[in-house]
């Protein structure tokens, strides 16, 4: 520790080897014990604790002092080192063999009573720590996380420096490079009418840099989007960012793959890693055998596939979906015909989540017992169990559906299985790294069906040929390295021959005019000559959740904000003067939504901003959904019903099917969240500034994550009450999940 004028030591440095000298500390109370004569103080800081003393004999003013110490004041003390009284050691603690015997005390500052306790980590309300998070900040858990986000960073830089990389740093305000979330806008004073965004990731600006000739760039940067919040995800966020010349996919992930072992190693030597060479699974492999591209590997749990088997078979569900097209998955679960009924039921919700219309199972036990059992036949059973290896006290547990479908719904049901069974218990500290590979190139849009791309459309194709006979099945050289069931880097080789992207951009029906207004900057830099190129980017924050061991990433960022994207402990966002907007050039309705909230307008001028066509009725008020279908004409089917929710996160909405009630449980697995409560009226009209009943589901006007129930897709047609009792608003179920940017998912019973 080096020495300054307030302390000679930190509060982790001394021991027995100081016994006898006199020292000088500094930090915060942490606890304090007055036992009727002698007082007790552990002093932290921030590499550890002392534990200080005074005596009412041998102290004298100090000892005063003391009495009127509480928790949080900031010490300074001058004393002498002495070994703790036999059997009053603390193992605990790097300093619990010794303490020090104080005689000056200064109080560097007093302290209000915190809202919480900083010694006791307690489970309290995250609101409260994010409000107060230079307090929270000063708890072990939270300093060994940011002390561990350090390491990772410096470990990261070293690697890269060691191997010739150059750390090259990017402009925060750059031009519009759309890659497919909302970005962040920012007005030009200089220039009216003219905007700036802050960069998504600097994908472009990586490639240029390549064409500048530097052949081995990396950048720990910052990254900004403008989308909603999840446990993994913020409004700004972290990057390890990197490019290449002269390689292919091969050389990018050798490298990356070196310096992922190397820092693991450097920043969590405990841990284990479960492969020295990480294994590489292709996008249809993983998703065949673990129903993701992000498969936990430290578990088994394999799926098999059965469709040829189940052609033409006796059991009419699953012989109709592999005629259709469709592919039947199995997974077996080994001792797991212990399941009830109740369990069942449970995993059957979270495959139906991922769109499955169900979960068939049997149990091997004497015989085979289940639903398909009869309709399979004795013959059939025993061939599936064969081919999947069951065994005596197994449960097979089949989905049968299109191939995404099916793949997506048992991968929920697999992870669901790994909880019940416990499987991740004492492999805390197993790494299982994995690399996916060849990625298709594109996917159908669901709501336009034109064809987009799975990455971006800088990323090369594997074979350039498979562009001319059938786009769809064109696969990328695209690879993402994953973690313990996270995706925690992504990358590609990239497109550098002008003719190879205008193909693409083709194929994505970007006109010339377009590309040249969007990508001009970098098409222009591929005319002089860019090599080839490829490249990553890890996710830091995620990173460094993992190697923390903690549940989201906010509790390895120092000042997270909210799922809201709001920051509590500085006010953000907040209002801006009038005069600063003006002179920005910018006009705001702020003032006019203070006032008085006319939300009908609100929605009538954003559906009409967006060319939707719709209705909009006046009737007489109407408080419930059915005597509402009955005023406007309209069917209950057709109501969309919105309600407002409580989470540990804050707020959020869902909407369904006036016709259905909402699941709370399925509603929970859906928005990711543990705790969720009906919002109240009052609460519901500070967010909202409607009366319960009339609230639209258009969450996304008052900040609100807004889920979708799949109740509502029959429908073509859906109508709501539009912030007043009098006023709806009916109008196409596709426009609105259009304008309401989120899928549906499946939460109504």
């Amino acid at each position: 520790m080096l020495k300054t004028f307030y302390r000679s030591h930190a509060c982790d440095e001394l021991s027995e080897k100081n016994i006898d000298k006199e020292v000088q500390l500094v930090g915060w109370v942490d606890r304090r014990r007055d036992h009727g004569g002698l007082i007790f103080i552990d002093l932290r800081d921030r590499f550890g604790i002392t534990q200080i003393v005074t005596d009412p004999e041998l102290s004298g003013n100090a000892h005063k002092i003391f009495e009127t110490v509480r928790p949080e004041w900031v010490l300074q003390i001058i004393g002498k080192v002495r070994a703790r009284p036999a059997g009053q050691e603390n193992s605990k603690m790097a300093t619990g063999k010794i303490e020090i015997l104080v005689s000056e005390v200064k109080v560097l500052n007093e302290a209000e009573t915190p809202p919480f306790e900083i010694a006791d980590e307690n489970d309290e309300n995250e609101e409260v720590r994010l409000k107060f998070r230079y307090l929270d900040l000063r708890r072990k858990r939270l300093q060994s996380n940011i002390v561990l986000r350090h390491k990772l960073l410096q470990a990261t830089r070293k690697f890269f420096y060691d191997q010739d990389f150059v750390e090259i740093e990017t402009p925060i305000l750059i031009k519009g490079t759309p890659e497919g979330a909302r970005e962040y806008i920012v007005p030009s004073r200089v220039h009216a009418g003219k905007f700036y965004v802050l960069p998504q990731s600097p994908q472009q600006l990586k490639q240029l840099s390549m064409v500048a000739g530097f052949d081995r760039y990396m950048q720990i940067a910052r990254c900004f989007r403008d989308e909603d919040q999840r446990g993994d995800r913020q409004p700004e966020f972290t990057q390890m960012d990197l490019e290449m010349s002269f390689v292919d996919s091969e050389d990018v992930m050798n490298v990356n793959e070196a310096a992922l072992i190397a820092i693991t190693k450097e920043c969590r030597p405990d841990a284990k890693l479960k492969f020295e060479k990480f294994p590489r699974l292709t996008f249809d492999d993983a998703m065949n055998r673990y129903g993701s591209d992000k498969p936990d590997l430290r578990y088994e749990l394999e799926f098999n596939d059965i469709s040829e088997e189940c052609k033409g078979c006796g059991f009419g569900i699953f012989a109709n979906v592999v005629e259709s097209g469709g592919v039947i998955k199995i997974l077996r679960v080994p001792s797991g015909a212990k399941f009830s009924r109740k369990d069942i039921e449970e995993l059957t919700e979270a495959a139906k989540i991922y769109g499955a219309k169900g979960l068939a199972w049997i149990k091997i036990s004497e015989k085979f017992e289940g639903v398909p059992v009869e309709k399979l036949g004795a013959d059939l059973t025993k061939k599936i169990v064969d081919k999947c290896g069951g065994e005596k006290d197994d449960i097979l547990l089949f989905a049968a559906d299109e191939w995404e479908t099916a793949c997506n719904s048992l991968g929920a049901v697999r992870i669901a299985v790994a909880e019940k069974l416990k499987l991740l218990e004492g492999k805390e500290n197993e790494f299982a790294f994995a690399w996916i590979t060849d990625f298709p190139m594109f996917a159908k849009d669901g709501e336009t069906g034109e064809l987009a791309s799975i990455h971006h459309p800088f990323t090369r194709p594997k074979n350039p040929a498979d562009l001319d006979s059938d786009p769809l099945k064109a696969r990328a050289e695209a690879y993402d390295v994953i973690l313990n069931g996270y995706e925690i880097g992504g990358g590609s080789v990239r497109i550098h021959e002008r003719d190879l992207q205008k193909k693409i951009f083709d194929i994505l029906k970007i006109s010339d005019e377009d590309a040249e207004r969007r990508f001009g900057h970098i098409l222009k830099a591929f005319s002089f000559g860019a090599p080839p190129h490829g490249g990553i980017a890890w996710g830091l924050d995620r990173i460094a959740m993992l190697f923390a061991g903690e549940p989201n990433i906010r509790e390895v960022i120092a000042f997270p904000k909210t799922n809201k994207a709001e920051d509590l402990m500085l006010g953000a966002p907040d209002i801006i003067p009038a005069e600063q907007l003006k002179e920005a050039n910018i006009r705001s309705t702020a003032d006019v939504k203070k006032t008085k909230r006319d939300v009908f307008l609100e929605i009538v001028e954003l559906l009409e901003s967006n060319k939707i066509k719709f209705e909009k009725l006046e009737h007489a008020p109407v408080k419930t959904s059915a005597e509402a279908a009955q005023v406007r004409g309209t069917t209950l089917e057709q109501a969309a019903r919105a309600l407002v929710w409580k989470t540990e996160n804050g707020y959020i909405q869902s909407v369904c099917s006036a016709a259905k009630e909402v699941d709370e449980a399925k509603l929970k697995k859906v928005a990711e969240v543990k705790k969720l409560e009906l919002a109240k009226p009052e609460e519901v009209k500070k967010i909202t500034g409607c009366e319960i009943g009339c609230v639209p589901p258009f969450g996304n006007l008052f900040d609100l994550p807004v889920f979708v129930d799949k109740s509502l897709e029959p429908e073509e047609i859906i109508v709501f009450n539009a912030g007043e009792h009098t006023k709806s608003i009916k109008m196409p179920f596709a426009d609105y999940i259009k304008i309401i940017g989120s899928k549906t998912s499946e939460f109504a019973k």
